[in-house]
């Protein structure tokens, strides 16, 4: 006698099946909210998307550039076809910088036609104040320019190619104080968030920080893209003289946002074009095209609209999160519809209201748990420290149980109106892969569970080779504009991934006497004239002492003779010149004294000021580091600096500090390794058990796990062997992968235990399972895996990465999960003995 249905299914017959149009009507009322609320879908490229979310670092970072002054600029390369310095290229290059000085947001443009020359011809120290040439000064020698430009310490490898052949223009806008400010409080009712030390009114200033802040940031952002879109214009008028590149930090966050737009609509778009092929191929009607392509569609809206309405914002990690959507839906939808076909081929005479009440029925629960999952994959990436991979991991939480609600009531609800169409279903021809797998199995399965070993042992050697260095210019693909623009300042301009090394600097008891030594007339006369300055100015002169200047420039020698490094400027930058100044002798303290008196303030700001703080008692080295260097070992290259001027120059540990992007991003890329452990450990942990929950068997639940861990350590032993490192999208391919991979693997598993009941016999239940669940698992995994195929179109490489290894890892997790796992089940047994090749087991 039939069981009667359990109350939660007589509800969902009462509400849904019952009144289907109602709930079309609620869903339309519902998505037509969460549209409008997706126009407040943001996209976000900062620098901050690539940092740990509670790095100490950074926040010494951010107060280094605060003592130090932090400049908004743009590099643009101008590489002309003629002699850099002849009058033609030089007419060109001054059109050039003054049509960019002209734009409204521009507050200066650097290049060589006017930074300060001190040897064309030589100025002594005492008359530099009042005698500054630069290239387009009447009385400078073009000669002597050309080779000081040339030969500068300061303007080689900074505007100028060793070569010759490439000059840069910097491209300088205003100090934005509003966002620093709004930067610093939102930071700071941050960091007391973490530490749960936040009152309710702090809270609801730091909401209002925050919107305050984001508000200004979309604005400085617009204002960037206009900016960037007007130099373009500027630069087109210019290529025909020469090849331009533009670069800059602002630049690569406004292309990377115009990246992520295009790939949110080439994936969205190639893979809904995709599935409604693939729908069209498979079941070669249009209802069945139709109704899974509004389930996608609606569930994609009502997740754009969830995260307008959360205010998250999409970045480059999570840019792929429209596919992902569409692909999960879709994977729910076309179980539900084989299992409605299936019922619908068996009982042609059953009401069209029973159908579809049991096939939700039926499929709900290895549905629900086959999303729980997933679910549990991307929750795994919540552990990280990358706020955007954190970020990533809830939205597609949310998108999981968005498209779980979506599909279980607008599907059962559109079959329900739709009908049951006059056709039979199952009818036609069927790929004969799953038949084929099944008699494979049955015939090999010591074969299949040796290759198995043996393709987990090389994939684990493969994961010992993992590793997390990396070259950022190497993310992008050589037709893009960063690309190009990167190489350029990269190998001709002195690097481009910013390092700072910042050292304490002990004083000595009393600097001030040391002008008591000066004996020489001359010496006595000169100083006289410092009686114009004021204490302050006084003070801060008599900080540089000879001996200090000393340990400057051994350790700037030092930090220049490395390899991975390209630009370093510091004092050191300063003494070189002014020994030059000095007719090669080096500068006792007095002169020191003179020089910082005489420096010109536009050349202070220049070779100085960046590049000491007397009120701390610091010295700042500025270095880019040559990002495509290829024995470039960012952790290694930091350690190695640390302990050599700890060891070899005799700093004192605490007085050195290293900063800067390059710090910040090691530490994103050091912490990848362990996030990817740890991730993997709890997400395999959570499988587990959930297994134990669904199937209540230890046996079944090991079992089952192994498909998996197949599929993924193929995929990252593959990534081991080919030298692919890990970075801020690969480190998501294991959870992910595992989440969705092993779906296949409830599905199957949940109707074998249905499928053996019928006559205990494992290889017959084999071969049913194949005929039936095996096409819905096909369908699905090579539709999950095709739709992954299409990240191959992004401009962002680790997106390409990212696509091309998970699809691996669905089909690697669909051939084990059609082979390995009934070769286990039929091995082991877990139902209990039963009949097996028409033996008793």
């Amino acid at each position: 006698m039939r069981q009667p249905y359990s109350l939660p299914t007589r509800l969902f017959d009462k509400v849904i099946l019952e009144h289907p149009r109602l709930v079309i009507v609620c869903f339309l009322v519902v998505v037509s909210f969460l549209g409008y609320k997706a126009m407040d879908f943001k996209l976000d490229a900062s620098a901050e998307t690539l940092l740990l979310e509670h790095d100490k670092d950074l926040r010494y970072s951010r107060l280094i550039n605060s003592r130090y002054g932090q400049h908004d600029y743009l590099f643009l390369t101008y590489v002309p076809k003629g002699d850099l310095f002849s009058d033609k290229t030089l007419k060109k290059l001054t059109q050039l910088r003054d049509e960019l000085r002209q734009l409204e947001r521009v507050s200066s443009v650097v290049s060589i036609l006017d930074v300060p020359l001190l040897e064309s011809p030589p100025v002594p120290i005492k008359e530099l104040a009042g005698n500054v040439r630069s290239l387009e000064s009447p009385t400078v020698d073009k000669k002597l320019a050309r080779i000081e430009i040339t030969e500068s310490p300061i303007y080689q490898n900074l505007l100028i190619s060793p070569d010759l052949k490439t000059t840069a223009l910097l491209i300088n806008f205003p100090v934005d104080e509003t966002y620093h400010d709004l930067l610093a409080r939102r930071n700071r009712f941050r960091e007391k968030r973490a530490n749960n030390q936040l009152s309710p009114a702090e809270l609801a200033e730091s909401k209002e920080v925050t919107e305050l802040f984001q508000a200004h940031r979309d604005k400085m952002k617009n204002d960037w893209h206009q900016d960037i879109a007007a130099i373009r214009a500027i630069m087109e008028n210019y290529r025909g003289d020469a090849d331009l590149f533009l670069g800059g930090i602002s630049m690569i966050a406004d292309d990377m946002i115009s990246f992520i737009k295009s790939d949110l609509k080439i994936f969205g778009l190639g893979i809904f074009i995709f599935l409604i092929i693939t729908l069209g191929v498979i079941f070669k009607k249009i209802r069945w095209i139709l109704l899974p392509m509004l389930c996608c569609a609606f569930s994609a809206i009502s997740m754009m609209g969830l995260l307008g309405l959360f205010g998250w914002e999409v970045t480059v990690i999570s840019s792929n999160f429209i596919s992902l959507q569409l692909i999960i839906t879709m994977a729910i939808t076309i179980h539900l519809i084989v299992r409605y076909r299936e019922l619908l081929r068996d009982n042609p005479e059953t009401s069209q209201r029973k159908l579809v009440l049991d096939t939700v029925r039926f499929k709900l629960r290895p549905c629900l748990y086959a999303g729980l999952t997933t679910i549990a994959g991307f929750g795994s990436l919540l552990l990280c420290d990358i706020l955007p991979v954190i970020t990533f991991g809830w939205m597609m939480i949310a998108g999981i149980i968005v498209s779980l609600f979506v599909t279980f009531l607008l599907f059962p609800a559109g079959v329900m109106l739709l009908g049951k169409g006059g056709a039979q279903a199952g009818s036609g021809s069927r790929f004969s892969l799953t038949s084929i797998l099944a008699r494979f199995t049955e015939a090999h399965g010591v074969m299949i569970i040796v290759i198995s070993c043996i393709a987990f042992i090389v994939g684990a050697v493969g994961i010992s080779r993992l590793e997390v260095e990396n070259c950022f210019i190497d993310y992008f693909k050589h037709t893009t504009e960063i690309y190009q623009g990167m190489k350029v300042v990269d190998q001709e301009m002195g690097g481009t991934t910013p390092l700072d090394v910042v050292i304490e600097i002990d004083s000595p008891a009393a600097s001030a006497p040391m002008a008591a030594s000066a004996t020489d007339t001359q010496d006595a006369d000169e100083f006289a004239e410092f009686d114009e300055f004021d204490e302050a100015e006084q003070d801060d002169k008599y900080w540089f002492t000879s001996d200090k200047m000393a340990r400057v420039v051994r350790i700037h020698d030092y930090l220049n003779s490395l390899p991975e490094t390209g630009k370093v400027l510091s004092l050191g930058t300063m003494m070189i010149i002014a020994e030059k100044l000095n007719k090669g002798e080096q500068l006792d303290n007095f002169k020191l004294a003179l020089l910082y008196s005489e420096l010109p303030d536009e050349f202070k700001s220049i070779v100085v000021t960046p590049y000491v703080s007397v009120e701390h008692d610091e010295a700042r080295f500025s270095i880019r580091v040559i990002d495509s260097e290829k024995s470039l070992k960012r952790n290694e290259l930091l350690k190695r600096i640390r302990h050599d001027l700890i060891s070899k120059l005799g700093l004192k540990e605490e007085h050195v500090h290293l900063t800067g992007m390059l710090v910040l991003y090691n530490n994103m890329l050091q912490s990848l390794f362990d996030s990817q452990i740890l991730t993997l450990g709890i997400t395999l942990l959570a499988l587990m058990c959930m297994f134990l929950i669904l199937f209540r068997s230890l046996k079944i639940a090991l079992i089952a796990i192994c498909p998996n861990l197949l599929s993924i350590g193929v995929v990252l032993g593959a990534m081991g062997w080919l030298n692919i490192p890990l970075d801020m999208m690969t480190i998501t391919i294991a959870a992910i992968s595992v989440g969705i991979a092993v779906d296949d693997t409830i599905h199957y598993i949940h109707r074998f235990i249905r499928e053996f009941k019928v006559d205990r016999n494992y290889i017959k239940t084999v071969r049913r399972c194949h005929e039936s669940i095996g096409y819905a698992m096909y369908y699905t995994s090579v539709t999950i895996i095709m739709g992954f195929s299409i990240l191959a179109l992004s401009n962002f490489i680790p997106t390409i990465y990212f696509g091309l290894l998970t699809g691996l890892a669905m089909l690697i997790a669909l051939v084990a999960a059609l082979t390995l796992l009934p070769e286990l089940l039929v091995l082991f047994k877990p139902l209990g003995p039963g009949v097996v090749d028409g033996k008793n087991g």
